[in-house]
C-alpha cells in the first residue's frame, strides 16, 4: 500500500491531463433543496420547474449520470408524505403544497436525459426542536427524538428509529421509480455523548442500515442502496485521521457494509486535500469489495469564501480517481453549475463522452437479450434508427438503452469514444451524419445495469477511419434526443 500511495501522491503532483476515459464510471452531483441553497431558488411551482430542468440540462451536458436529490429534508420531505409535512423550502410554509410533486418531476426529468435519479434521505437529524416536522415526530414517538443544543435527533439506541427510517425508505421506494436510496448522516451525531461501547454503537447503527435494507430490496432489489459516510474511514498506518473518522468518532462501519452487502455503493464526503486526501482514497478503493465506491469532493471549497482552493486540487483529485477507477461525486450542485473557479468547464473536456454506470452483478449478472431488426434510414443530414425490443432476463420487466457509433465496422462498444446515448427510452433515434458514413450498434441494459450483446446496423464496412469526434457529432443535439 505504502508505494501505491507513493505512486498516487506523484500523480497527484504531475498529473495536468485527463486519464483515458472509462465506460464505466459513477459521475454524481449532491443536488440539495435544504434552504434552498441549490434549489429551489423561487416560491413559484412554474419557476421551480424551469429552474430544475435548467439545472439537469447543465449537469447533462457535462456528462454527469448520477443525481442525489435531497428527498428528506430535516423530517420534512419534497414529495407528499403522511407521515412528516413537505419542507419550507418549496413555498415558504411549512407544511403547505406546493401543487405539485417535485420527487416525481425530478425523476421524470433526470430519466429523459438518460441519467439516475437517487432519493437522499437525511436520517438521524430531524431539525430545530419547535420546527414542524420534529415536533410531528415527538408527539407520534415521544421517547424517539433526542434533544442536543436547539436541534432534534432520532435516537440510534432505540430500535424504532430503524423501523421508523426502513418504513420511510420503503414507502419511497414502492412509490417512486427510483434508482437508488441514498443516505445522509446514517450515524452519531459528533455531538452525543456516547455512554455504550464504540462495538455497541456500530452495532446500533449497522442495524438500522440492515432494516433499511431489507425494506428496500423486498420491494426492489435493483435499487441502489448507499451513503455518505464521513471521508476517512479510520486512521491508517502512517496516515491519521486527525480524530475525525468514520468507523472510530461515529460509528459508522462503512466499509462493513460493503462487505456484508448491506450497501451497493458508498460516496465518502472527502472534502480534503494532499495526505489527507490520497491515502484515503487508496483505502477506500481496498475495502470496496467489489462494489462502488466514488468519493465526494469539495468543489464548494473552491469558492473564495470557502476555503479559496485552486481549481488544480479537485482536478488532481478527479484524475487519480479515475486512474484508481472509483468516479467522484460533487458537493453540491450550485458550486458546480455555477463554474466556480471553472472547475465546470474543465469536466466538461474531463467528460467528453457520456459514461455507463458499473452493473451491479452482485445482486444479477444475467444480462438482456439483443436488441432486434436495427434499422437506419439515411436523411439528408441525419440517420434515423430504430429497433424492435430486447427481452429482460432479470425479472424485473425493464430495460433502457445504448447507442454507439462509428466510422468503422463493427462498432467497438468498449470504447467510450463511440458512446453517444445511455438510458435511452425510446427504440429510435435521430442521429446528425454530417456527410459521413456512421455504423451504429444498440444494446440494452437492465435494472441492475447489465448490458446485453450489442445489434448492429447492416451498412456496409467501409474504410476504417479516424475515431468519430463526439462533440463534433453530438453538439447542439444531445438534449433534442431526451425530450
Amino acid at each position: 500500500m505504502k508505494t501505491i500511495i507513493r505512486i498516487l501522491l506523484l500523480l497527484a503532483l504531475t498529473l495536468n491531463v485527463s486519464a483515458q476515459i472509462p465506460k464505466h464510471e459513477v459521475r454524481a452531483v449532491w443536488l440539495t433543496t435544504i434552504g434552498g441553497i441549490d434549489w429551489p431558488r423561487s416560491h413559484s411551482a412554474c419557476q421551480q420547474k424551469q429552474e430544475l430542468t435548467a439545472i439537469l440540462d447543465q449537469l447533462q451536458q457535462a456528462n454527469i449520470n448520477t443525481i442525489f436529490f435531497q428527498t428528506r429534508v430535516r423530517a420534512s420531505t419534497v414529495f407528499p408524505c403522511a407521515e412528516e409535512p413537505w419542507d419550507i423550502c418549496l413555498t415558504g410554509i411549512s407544511g403547505q403544497s406546493p401543487g405539485y410533486d417535485p420527487l416525481q418531476f425530478c425523476i421524470d426529468e433526470c430519466h429523459k436525459r438518460g441519467m439516475q435519479l437517487h432519493a437522499w434521505i437525511v436520517t438521524i437529524p430531524v431539525g430545530k426542536w419547535n420546527t414542524n416536522g420534529c415536533k410531528l415526530i415527538r408527539q407520534k414517538y415521544p421517547s424517539l427524538i433526542r434533544k442536543i443544543g436547539d436541534e432534534g435527533y432520532m435516537d440510534p439506541e432505540k430500535p424504532q428509529t430503524g423501523d421508523y427510517l426502513a418504513r420511510f425508505c420503503a414507502e419511497v421506494t414502492r412509490r417512486y421509480d427510483i434508482d437508488g436510496i441514498h443516505l445522509d448522516y446514517i450515524r452519531y451525531p459528533e455531538t452525543w455523548k456516547l455512554k455504550v461501547s464504540r462495538q455497541q454503537g456500530r452495532q446500533n447503527i449497522t442495524d438500522i442500515v440492515r432494516k433499511i435494507n431489507h425494506s428496500v430490496k423486498a420491494l426492489k432489489p435493483w435499487v441502489m442502496l448507499s451513503c455518505s459516510p464521513i471521508g476517512k474511514y479510520d486512521d491508517l498506518a502512517r496516515y491519521k485521521s486527525s480524530g475525525w473518522n468514520a468507523n472510530t468518532t461515529v460509528c459508522q462501519d462503512a466499509q462493513g457494509w460493503l462487505r456484508s452487502g448491506l450497501m451497493d455503493a458508498l460516496f465518502p464526503m472527502m472534502y480534503f486535500q494532499g495526505n489527507n486526501f490520497y491515502p484515503f482514497a487508496v483505502d477506500w478503493k481496498q475495502h470496496s469489495y467489489g462494489r462502488i465506491v466514488a468519493p465526494g469532493l469539495a468543489v464548494y471549497m473552491l469558492h473564495p469564501r470557502e476555503k479559496n482552493w485552486g481549481l488544480d486540487v479537485i482536478t488532481r483529485e478527479m484524475n487519480v480517481l479515475r486512474e484508481l477507477g472509483m468516479g467522484y461525486t460533487f458537493f453540491r450542485s450550485k458550486f458546480f453549475t455555477d463554474n466556480t473557479k471553472g472547475i465546470y468547464t474543465f469536466t466538461k473536456d474531463f467528460n467528453l463522452y457520456p459514461a455507463l454506470l458499473p452493473p451491479m452483478k452482485w445482486f444479477n449478472k444475467t444480462a438482456p437479450s439483443s436488441a432486434r431488426a436495427l434499422t437506419v434510414k439515411r436523411g439528408m443530414s441525419s440517420d434515423f434508427l430504430s429497433w424492435s425490443g430486447a427481452r429482460d432476463n432479470s425479472g424485473a420487466n425493464y430495460l433502457i438503452y445504448n447507442v454507439y457509433a462509428s466510422e468503422r465496422f463493427p462498432v467497438d462498444i468498449s470504447d467510450a469514444r463511440n458512446l453517444i446515448a445511455t438510458r435511452y427510452m425510446n427504440q429510435s433515434i435521430s442521429i446528425p451524419h454530417k456527410g459521413r458514413l456512421l455504423h451504429y450498434a444498440i444494446t440494452a441494459t437492465d435494472r441492475y445495469g447489465n448490458e446485453s450483446a450489442p445489434t448492429f446496423s447492416s451498412h456496409h464496412a467501409g474504410k476504417p477511419s479516424r475515431p468519430l469526434d463526439f462533440r463534433e457529432l453530438i453538439m447542439g443535439h444531445s438534449l433534442k434526443k431526451y425530450k
